[in-house]
């Protein structure tokens, strides 16, 4: 079994349990199902975005950016902010705006901070990682990545994060973790974090350079290419190897009150 780190709806604070393949929790010497327990969200600090990570998403949009207004690829992390209204719990619905017809699903692998991390170097990356956690970077379907697409990532509900913050220790190579993604238990979309342009070392590295993440940030690895969309009642599943499963389900916004149906 691994060591996790979660909070439960109604706690006010973290909590460490243990889990294991099955996703079954043992939690006060008790073995329950990922089912029995109504999760919030694991973390409180600021969660960061990298765009163009993998090497699909990169090849994807390569040709337009020697094209206005980008005009040469891009030299640094192309990094946005998923600010706290954002954030939204394992279980928890992802609200359908008013007039729009599908969501993008962003399956991401969260990189938990565990401490301070000013000009980290690539090789020393993990020991700044409290542990990783699953992540639905969703966004409105947009193509231009000029100006942050604020009215796009950052609605209510649009960061849906967990079920929980898994050991760093658990983990032998974050840079090789199958994901996939199930709508409604269909397989739409398969990738591994071998695939990124930057590794985790090396996209630590190059953030830390320029700005300082703080224990409870999260910086996400990016998103691959060919995300999948989602609508109404859409059942989203993500699964993110060793680290856990991430399920959400799409909900009018209007019907949707702090991540509850009303």
């Amino acid at each position: 079994m691994s060591n996790v780190i979660m909070k439960l709806r109604g706690v006010s604070q973290l909590q460490e349990a243990r889990v294991n393949q099955e996703n079954t929790v043992e939690i006060n010497q008790r073995n329950l199902q990922v089912n029995e327990l109504s999760f919030d969200v694991p973390v409180s600090g600021t969660v960061y975005g990298t765009l163009l990570n993998y090497q699909g998403a990169y090849k994807a949009f390569e040709s337009q950016m020697h094209e206005k207004p980008y005009k040469a690829p891009p030299k640094k992390p192309v990094l946005y902010i998923k600010p706290k209204n954002t954030f939204a719990s394992h279980g928890a619905a992802i609200p359908l705006p008013e007039g729009v017809s599908e969501l993008q699903m962003g399956a991401a692998l969260g990189l938990v901070i565990g401490k301070t991390a000013k000009q980290v170097k690539a090789d020393e990356a993990l020991e700044y990682m409290k542990g990783f956690t699953v992540v639905n970077d969703v966004s409105i379907p947009h193509e231009s990545v000029h100006r942050p697409a604020v009215k796009e990532k950052a609605r209510d509900g649009f960061c849906p994060m967990g079920p929980w913050v898994m050991e760093r220790e658990a983990i032998t190579d974050p840079d090789a973790l199958n994901i996939r993604v199930f709508i409604n238990d269909e397989l739409k979309q398969e990738n591994n974090t071998k695939h990124l342009i930057r590794s985790i070392g090396t996209l630590m590295a190059d953030v830390t350079e320029f700005m300082t993440l703080y224990a409870g940030d999260v910086l996400l690895v990016g998103v691959p290419e060919n995300a999948p969309l989602a609508k109404e009642n859409d059942v989203v599943k993500i699964e993110m190897e060793g680290v856990g499963t991430l399920k959400n389900t799409i909900k009018k916004e209007n019907d949707v009150v702090g991540g509850d149906i009303i």
